[in-house]
């Protein structure tokens, strides 16, 4: 009789720490390519910003003090088909930005009553008595009024996030001055005047913070919400000219340079016996260092925290009419802002833009950039960048942006001198060899980027990609 046994578990190899004999092996014989990688792209966003320099690792964007108190966005969160706004994200309305008691703001969304809407509702009208804060939790409403020549005109596109209404809580004869109509099917959540006012009544915190916020409304400010500075123009004589000073932001913000790195190994016996025609170190070196910048790109779009899809100031957000780029779009997101440098969107984007345009007979210009011919809309280049996202059901976002410090635009942010530098902005240093004769070097970039001024950055959101069928 025969006895089976189970083998012994083998041990698993080894995991493979750098460049084998083999590989180095194919840039020795034979007439040969450098090293190849597809991940390289033409990276325009890394081309095209300026780059400051940064030293002591910070940047401190130093602005005029603004009395805006907000106009965000706000999150919800659904159990169903029962939606409730998030309490904090109250904060986003402006007579609620910077009030901090969760039990108040609890109250007040409990007070929030849900409505849903078909396409073609209509949810407001313009001239009624407005007594509602309406908060958009999805779906699109479109806002319109009545022009100088008593013709409709389109005054803004809301979308989930957004919300209308909120200064008529604290003002009892307030009228609608738009007419807000359901583009989609959708959701939102209504706050009435007499339930705020419910909450006011019992809440002596909310009233000394509604006291505070009434106090900045009345306070002299530009269209942007800056402190005004006083002058006087068209005088004759000797009129009392007013006082002035140009106030600052206490509390600017700073942006810290991030970093990107790697550690690049290679084995002594690929270097010394494998090292012609072609450097296996420096070839090694040069493909990580483009991986390195494909995901310096990437982070300079959607990082959380200096991401410029992160850091587009709510009011310079804004929504397609019809879901494909029209150019109607890119007008809309051309004229919100002085001195637009360029468009920057996924190739599949720009594609769907060729299409809009071909399907309403336009032909888009170009322009010479570098000696490249690039797609152009009145003169401002759409560049490429497969760093923006495309979501699930096929929309993804179109930025534009000025750029440069003296333009009050968009920068990049890098620090030069560093130690064993190797490109401006990225160091390698060696970290030595190890007990099984692999050499190692720390690869390093250090980054970020700076809106110097909110209307530097526009993104138009929620743009449909995918090819409509006839």
């Amino acid at each position: 009789m025969t006895l089976e046994t189970t083998p012994e578990a083998q041990p698993a190899p080894p995991r493979q720490k750098s460049l084998g004999t083999a590989a180095a092996r194919n840039l020795a014989t034979t007439a040969k390519s450098a090293p190849q990688m597809q991940e390289i792209t033409s990276r325009w966003l890394l081309r095209m910003l300026p780059w400051v320099e940064t030293k002591g690792g910070a940047y401190r964007v130093n602005r005029r003090l603004t009395y805006a108190v907000g106009d965000g966005r706000i999150e919800f969160v659904q159990d169903g088909a029962h939606v409730r706004v998030i309490p904090r994200e109250l904060g986003e309305l402006a007579l609620l930005r910077g009030f901090e008691d969760v039990e108040v703001l609890a109250a007040i969304a409990d007070r929030c009553v849900q409505r849903d809407f078909r396409a073609g509702d209509v949810l407001v009208e313009r001239g009624a008595p407005a007594g509602q804060v309406h908060l958009i939790a999805h779906g699109q409403v479109s806002q319109t009024s009545v022009g100088q020549y008593g013709d409709e005109v389109a005054v803004a596109l809301l979308a989930g996030g957004h919300h209308f209404g909120g200064d008529t809580l604290l003002d009892a004869d307030a009228t609608w001055d738009c007419t807000a109509t359901a583009e989609t099917a959708g959701t939102l959540l209504a706050l009435s005047r007499a339930d705020f006012d419910g909450v006011l009544s019992r809440a002596p915190s909310l009233r000394a913070h509604i006291e505070h916020y009434s106090s900045l409304r009345l306070k002299r400010q530009n269209r942007h919400g800056e402190a005004e500075i006083g002058m006087s123009a068209g005088h004759a004589g000797e009129a009392q000219l007013p006082g002035a000073f140009a106030d600052y932001e206490i509390h600017p913000r700073e942006y810290e340079l991030s970093v990107a790195q790697t550690v690049l190994r290679v084995h002594t016996r690929v270097a010394d016996l494998y090292n012609g025609p072609m450097d296996q170190t420096e070839e090694q070196l040069r493909l990580t260092i483009e991986a390195l910048r494909e995901r310096q790109e990437h982070e300079l779009i959607n990082n959380r925290e200096f991401g410029l899809l992160h850091n587009v100031a709510f009011k310079q957000r804004f929504q397609t009419r019809s879901g494909p780029p029209a150019p109607d779009d890119l007008d809309e997101l051309l004229c919100r802002r002085r001195g637009t440098k360029l468009f920057l969107a996924h190739p599949r984007m720009i594609a769907a833009i060729g299409r809009e345009f071909n399907a309403r007979g336009i032909c888009p210009g170009q322009v010479d950039l570098g000696g490249h011919q690039v797609p152009a809309w009145r003169g401002v280049p759409i560049l490429p960048c497969d760093k923006i996202p495309i979501s699930e059901e096929g929309t993804s976002s179109i930025l534009a942006m000025r750029t440069g410090e003296d333009s009050q635009g968009v920068i990049g942010l890098y620090q030069t001198g560093l130690p064993e530098e190797h490109e401006p902005g990225l160091s390698v240093r060696f970290m030595g060899i190890s007990e099984q004769a692999i050499t190692s070097y720390l690869v390093s970039t250090y980054y970020s980027a700076a809106v110097l001024v909110p209307d530097a950055l526009g993104v138009l959101e929620n743009v449909q990609i995918a090819r409509r069928r006839d």
